[in-house]
C-alpha cells in the first residue's frame, strides 16, 4: 500500500492542473514525493532556528521583550511594568484601586493615626438612628450601654458614627476655610480625612438628651450623661478617645468614644503604639 492511500479518492482522480500535463509521467508521478520533501526540509530549518534561540544565549522573556513592551504602551503601562496575562482590571478590583488612591499615606498627620474605611457592608444601623451606623459588635454594646443609661435616668444620644473619608474631607477643609484656620490648628479640634476614628466604624460621639445645648462642646464635660460615662463605659468595652492632656496633643472631646471590646478594634486603634 502506498503511503498516500489515505488520501481520499475524490481528491486524487481530479484533473491536473494546466502547469503539470506537459510534464513527463514520470514527474507526474512523483509530485507528492517531492512536496513531501519539500515540507521536510522546512521543518529541518524550523529546528535549526529553535536550536539557535536555544544556544544563543537569549531567554524567552528577552525574545518577546520587545512585543512585552508595545503591549504595555498600549494598555497605558508606566515605569516599565510588563502586563501579565488576566491583569486586565475588573470591578472588585477598580473597587481596591480606589480605596488604595484614598487610603492614607503616611501612619500620622498632626499627631492623628492613620485608620482604614471600614466596609460599607461590615456597618449596622442603630436603633435610635437608622442614619448613624457603627460595626456591629460595637452597635450591640452601644445599645445595651444606652439601655443601662436610662435605667440610671441617662439620656445618651447618638450625634454621629461612622463617616467616611469623603465626608470627613468636606468637614475637615470647609470648616477650615471658614473658621480662617491653617491647617495645624483645625487638626486640632478635627481629624484630617483619611485619620479620623470615625472612619472605622468604632467610634461615637454622644450628647445629653437632657441639655442638648452641650453636643460637640467641651461643656458636655458637666454633664450627668458625662459623668455616667466616664464610671460606666468601660463595662461596655467604650473609652475616651480625646482625653485632657492626651498624648497626642488633639483637643480635650469629652463627647467622642471609641469601641474597643474586640481584637479587631483593639488592634486598630493600638496596633504599633508604645
Amino acid at each position: 500500500m502506498s503511503p498516500f492511500d489515505d488520501i481520499p479518492q475524490a481528491a486524487r482522480d481530479l484533473p491536473l492542473p494546466p502547469s503539470e500535463q506537459d510534464q513527463p509521467a514520470w514527474l507526474r508521478r512523483t509530485r507528492w514525493l517531492r512536496r513531501t520533501l519539500g515540507l521536510a526540509m522546512l521543518a529541518l530549518a524550523a529546528g535549526g532556528l529553535v536550536a539557535w534561540y536555544q544556544t544563543s544565549g537569549f531567554s524567552a522573556a528577552e525574545v518577546n521583550q520587545p512585543f512585552k513592551a508595545m503591549i504595555n504602551r498600549s494598555a497605558g503601562a508606566t515605569d516599565g511594568a510588563i502586563a501579565s496575562p488576566g491583569s486586565g482590571d475588573s470591578a472588585p478590583e477598580a473597587s481596591r484601586n480606589v480605596a488604595s488612591q484614598l487610603a492614607p499615606s503616611s501612619t500620622t498627620l498632626f499627631h492623628h493615626h492613620a485608620f482604614d474605611e471600614a466596609p460599607a457592608d461590615e456597618l449596622v444601623p442603630l436603633s435610635m438612628n437608622a442614619s448613624i451606623r457603627m460595626r456591629p459588635a460595637a452597635a450591640a454594646q452601644y445599645e445595651a450601654m444606652t439601655k443601662a443609661a436610662a435605667r440610671d435616668g441617662v439620656r445618651l444620644v447618638p450625634l454621629s458614627g461612622f463617616r467616611s473619608q469623603a465626608e470627613q474631607e468636606k468637614i475637615f477643609f470647609s470648616l477650615k476655610a471658614e473658621r480662617g484656620q491653617d491647617a495645624q490648628t483645625r487638626a486640632e479640634v478635627s481629624a484630617p480625612p483619611g485619620y479620623s476614628e470615625h472612619h472605622t466604624g468604632y467610634a461615637i460621639d454622644l450628647g445629653d438628651g437632657n441639655q442638648p445645648g452641650t453636643n460637640v462642646v467641651p461643656e458636655f464635660a458637666n454633664t450627668p450623661t458625662y459623668e455616667w460615662l466616664k464610671t460606666n463605659a468601660v463595662h461596655y468595652n467604650f473609652e475616651l478617645s480625646f482625653p485632657l492632656d492626651n498624648e497626642q496633643g488633639v483637643s480635650f472631646e469629652p463627647w467622642h468614644w471609641r469601641f474597643v471590646g474586640d481584637r479587631s478594634s483593639l488592634e486598630t486603634f493600638y496596633r504599633d503604639q508604645p
